[in-house]
């Protein structure tokens, strides 16, 4: 495959391409292996060439945006995987913002607020990428991405670069029509409304500090990690089955809210994983209630690696 990497930088030698590159310096949870090929493309061309040629040399490929609610197993993952942080542009048109996949959420809202448009005050504090926010429909405080998104460009697995409309995105709760067609996220149009700056501002203010109050900010995670269930509360679901502060190796139900897990001593994936799993069994004996993961869960068991 050194080979492969070789080709990979001399073909593409503006872009930066790190050979053998551990994911544990760039997820949220401050674990996962290394990619094999790890590429920072800084605009759309220069993404759709990479998945282009990915695709032709059969390399597998991995797309990821913020590396937030996901995690990264510890055998790392094989072929070429895009960080797409880099193709970050963020323009104000009217009454509608366009945004590059890897742009921040978080500094989404920010130009929506400086533009004077309100609706989407809910992501403030959302620490993901636009694109992953695409990809599983993000949402907070009763607001998900479904109710402001008017189109969305994807990179299709023909090579097509294709737009489609809000309609056609086929949003549901924590989905959208990029799980189920393999699309790549390229960019993103949200059409808002004209709003009060200091009322957005307050409003932003206000949940980044309920955020803050009820959740372990203070920690490495992945965030929310499991979906809510219809007519529960996952995280009164993990509490009352006496997970509150349950640890394996380094990673941790959170005390703070038991809907999240925490990395307190220097935890790995599989420590992540492992708990998952045994959140997930005890409840379904309290409760009789099967969560079900809302984090990304990719990559290679450690024994796989070759």
């Amino acid at each position: 495959m050194l080979n492969d990497v070789l080709t990979i930088q001399q073909k593409f030698s503006k872009t930066d391409i790190k050979l053998n590159e551990p994911l544990s310096h760039y997820t949220y949870t401050k674990t996962g292996g290394p990619a094999d090929y790890l590429a920072f493309p800084k605009t759309i061309a220069e993404t759709t060439d990479l998945v282009n040629y990915a695709r032709e040399q059969q390399l597998p490929l991995t797309i990821l945006g913020n590396a937030s609610n996901l995690i990264v197993k510890d055998g790392g993952i094989r072929g070429l995987v895009l960080i797409l942080t880099k193709m970050h542009r963020i323009q104000v048109v009217g009454k509608e913002i366009i945004v590059q996949a890897g742009a921040k959420i978080i500094d989404t809202t920010i130009a929506a607020w400086q533009g004077g448009l309100t609706g989407l005050e809910f992501a403030a504090g959302i620490p993901g990428s636009i694109g992953g926010a695409m990809f599983m429909n993000a949402g907070a405080y009763d607001g998900e991405m479904s109710e402001v998104v008017s189109a969305m460009t994807l990179l299709l697995p023909n090579g097509q670069v294709q737009k489609f409309s809000g309609r056609e995105l086929h949003f549901s709760y924590r989905h959208s029509l990029v799980q189920e067609n393999q699309g790549i996220v390229l960019e993103a149009q949200f059409q808002l409304k004209k709003g009060d700056p200091v009322k957005i501002k307050a409003r932003m203010d206000e949940l980044n500090a309920l955020r803050a109050s009820k959740q372990p900010l203070e920690y490495p995670s992945c965030g929310s990690v499991f979906k809510r269930p219809t007519g529960y509360f996952t995280g009164k679901l993990i509490h009352e089955a006496g997970l509150q502060g349950k640890q394996i190796g380094g990673i941790q139900v959170s005390t703070k809210h038991a809907g999240f897990m925490v990395n307190v001593a220097h935890g790995t994936a599989t420590n992540y994983i492992d708990l998952i799993h045994f959140v997930q069994k005890t409840v379904l004996e309290k409760s009789g209630v099967q969560l079900e993961p809302e984090v990304r869960i990719i990559g290679e068991d450690p024994e796989s690696k070759n």
